[in-house]
């Protein structure tokens, strides 16, 4: 019998599509499948995961391909496929639950709930045969139907238990005190107490990239003059910067490189192998401030092999950003079987043999090659007599050791690591996830706009340009304020989040100081009034997550986290208080000051889960400044001095041209722009007035003066 694909067949995530032609009747998200659930009676099946996920592919492989129990899931239940990074909202939510009655999370998320979507039972990945202490999923969907058959009632009145302390947890309460330097001084103290001395990073294996946590140090020991937190962000940078979790065969111009998820051991070597743009995004920020704050050549490189990786291997036709590659691709063996990490792996052999025997030695050493293979950590036997390349040696060392000038070594190292990569790009590739989302483009947007200013690249701008441009073509709705989500395939979809207007956001305020064209500003403006109309909540003093009128999740939640991705609140207040800087008006600053003291209970039971919310409270709370340059767009004079404003990380400057356009949203500027004289200027203003024009790069670094660390 010929096989039929199920309903995801006509749907844009590539998640979905990977599971459309399983034997299970997948159901999109949606009012189609909970109609469906009333009608039968019986209780949705939810899987949310995304497309890079290895265990979500182990678990479609082992389970949702089984016929057997395909039948069994469409006899009892209605299976209902979710894409986590379409609809982070509706995974939050019952991710809480999953979390809260489990003791841990993860995806693939498996949750069975009413018709009416109370969850009653919930977990991560279910094997096919019981392992590791976790039953089979085939037991747990046999003994769930038997208790919707035989003990329903006591299952509803579980469910709508649940589903009212769910409520309980999404039900704002106004702040009760303001958040202090006590709370700031508690949340180094608990990165202080987590970090690895060593090796960099905070907690033990597996260690996540913490971006946000590395912002805060950076702003923290700016404010104060605290050395240890700047030691810390740096290791860990440099640290990471050196391991397996980068990807160390980056070409300028040609790809490669960037960053991995995480790494499964505290070196920073063994990888989980998949590559997200928010991740990227954000270690380039990272990159940047590091560099700003220490001046090491290292860290602009790392910055810039991250941009490389993205432009050339995450870049769509339209010049937006795709989403992720995935861990697995075909074993180089020829098995015809995936495998994590199979495109990134060396056997000490493969690299002898397509090295010259010098350069070989050298990268050999370079690069920690061994015969048995290098991971330290190799929990399901995946890397035997494999190498994951990370820098074992420094190019000064490797000189020592081999008598080598350190251009000598550089060279041939570059020699080396230009074969390899063309050799690389030989394998099967990992699976690309081809979806745009608004808010990782955001983040990305931003990310190069910073970057063309740090290290003086336009073409970094102009990649940011493009991006914007399709973003705010094809996403956003000027005439409302609306955001859409998602782009695939040529379909714009999916109510915007708080995350993708805050993103997006950022990225056009960042655009704006990059280029100084008119039209970012206005949008992110326009966006920010929108957010604030379909997000705030005006009693409690913070974002919603969900927009007011958007029924695709049955709670809307606040988020108080940041974790991998930034929270939507820490985002909003960052980019309200640049907005009030800019445009003068006190109804942004409001909001930001709301946002930041609804979170005092958050910070007081956990002083680190949101450290980005810190960074924007010390902006609020360090005496504003202001850099108005005046000048035509793109004279050279002007952007030496609009480049000194940036060799070093000042987040509470505010950057603005003396537009005269701009007459109605920048009545200072604008009158700045009337009046100047002569060539490129800039205006240092503070405390209601600005100074008299410098125009020359060194007064301008000296009027704005040395931060407390640099």
């Amino acid at each position: 019998m010929e096989k039929q694909p199920n309903k995801l067949i006509n749907e844009k995530s590539p998640y979905l599509l990977q599971h459309a032609w399983n034997p299970v009747d997948w159901h999109p998200w949606g009012e189609e499948a909970f109609r469906k659930a009333r009608k039968t009676g019986r209780p949705v099946f939810l899987s949310s995961g995304y497309s890079t996920c290895h265990w979500c592919h182990v678990m479609e492989h082992e389970s949702f391909e089984d016929a057997g129990i395909a039948a069994l899931l469409n006899r009892h239940f209605v299976p209902v496929k979710l894409d986590r990074e379409e609809h982070p909202d509706v995974d939050h939510l019952y991710m809480l639950f999953v979390q809260a009655t489990t003791g841990r999370g993860g995806w693939p998320m498996s949750v069975w709930m009413t018709p009416d979507l109370e969850p009653f039972f919930g977990g991560s990945y279910f094997p096919a045969t019981e392992r590791w202490g976790v039953p089979s999923f085939r037991s747990v969907l046999e003994h769930l139907a038997d208790l919707w058959e035989h003990d329903r009632p006591r299952l509803l009145a579980s469910a709508g238990s649940i589903m009212d302390q769910l409520a309980g947890f999404a039900r704002p309460e106004a702040a009760a005190g303001e958040v202090t330097d006590k709370h700031a001084s508690a949340c180094l103290a608990a990165l202080e107490r987590g970090f690895d001395i060593e090796w960099g990073g905070f907690g033990g294996e597996p260690k996540f990239p913490r971006p946000a946590a590395l912002s805060f140090l950076f702003s923290h020991a700016a404010a104060t003059g605290n050395r240890n937190a700047l030691k810390m962000a740096l290791l860990t940078l440099r640290k990471m910067a050196e391991g397996g979790i980068h990807d160390q065969l980056g070409i300028a111009g040609l790809g490669g490189g960037g960053f991995a998820r995480y790494s499964t051991d505290r070196y920073w070597r063994v990888p989980h192998f998949e590559k997200m743009l928010y991740d990227n995004a954000q270690l380039a920020a990272s990159y940047l401030e590091a560099y700003q704050a220490s001046g090491e050549a290292l860290f602009a490189d790392t910055a810039r092999d991250i941009f490389n990786y993205v432009l050339c291997d995450m870049t769509s036709p339209e010049g937006a950003f795709f989403s992720a590659e995935d861990a697995d691709s075909l074993d180089t063996g020829g098995s015809g079987e995936k495998r994590e990490g199979a495109f990134y792996l060396w056997t000490e052999r493969e690299i002898r043999e397509r090295l010259d025997a010098d350069e070989a030695a050298l990268f050999i050493a370079a690069c920690g090659i061994r015969r048995e293979g290098n991971a330290p950590a190799d929990p399901h036997g995946e890397f035997s007599g494999k190498n994951i390349l990370f820098r074992a040696e420094s190019d000064d060392e490797l000189a020592r050791r081999f008598a080598l000038s350190t251009e000598t070594v550089a060279r041939r190292l570059d020699s080396a690591r230009k074969k390899l990569f063309e050799s690389r790009k030989e394998r099967p590739r990992p699976g690309l996830d081809d979806k745009i989302l608004t808010a990782w483009n955001g983040l990305m947007i931003s990310a190069l706009a910073k970057g063309s200013l740090v290290l003086g690249d336009t073409k970094l701008l102009e990649a940011a340009e493009r991006a914007a441009r399709f973003i705010v073509d094809t996403l956003y709705d000027p005439a409302s304020g609306r955001l859409l989500r998602r782009y695939r395939d040529g379909e714009a979809a999916i109510e915007g989040k708080a995350s993708d207007y805050a993103c997006l956001i950022q990225g056009l305020l960042d655009l704006y100081q990059a280029s100084f064209e008119a039209g970012w500003l206005r949008a992110a403006i326009r966006l920010g009034e929108a957010q604030i109309e379909r997000f705030f909540d005006q009693n409690a003093g913070a974002f919603y997550s969900t927009a007011a009128d958007d029924t695709s999740v049955p709670l809307r939640m606040i988020e108080d986290n940041d974790s991998a991705e930034p929270s939507a609140n820490s985002v909003s207040a960052l980019n309200c208080l640049r907005l009030a800087a800019i445009t003068g008006r006190d109804e942004f600053r409001t909001v930001a000051m709301r946002t930041i003291r609804h979170f005092s209970h958050s910070l007081d039971a956990n002083p680190s889960a949101l450290p980005l919310l810190l960074v924007a409270r010390q902006i609020a709370i360090t005496p504003p400044a202001r850099i108005v340059f005046a000048g035509k767009r793109g004279d050279p004079a002007l952007v030496r001095l609009i480049a000194t404003a940036f060799r070093r990380s000042r987040p509470e400057l505010t950057v603005i041209h003396a537009d005269e356009t701009l007459e109605a949203l920048l009545p200072e500027a604008a009158a700045i722009g009337r009046a100047h004289q002569g060539g490129p200027a800039a205006y240092l203003c503070a405390g209601g007035g600005c100074q008299t024009a410098i125009r020359d790069p060194e007064s301008l670094d000296a009027a704005l003066g040395s931060p407390a660390i640099g």
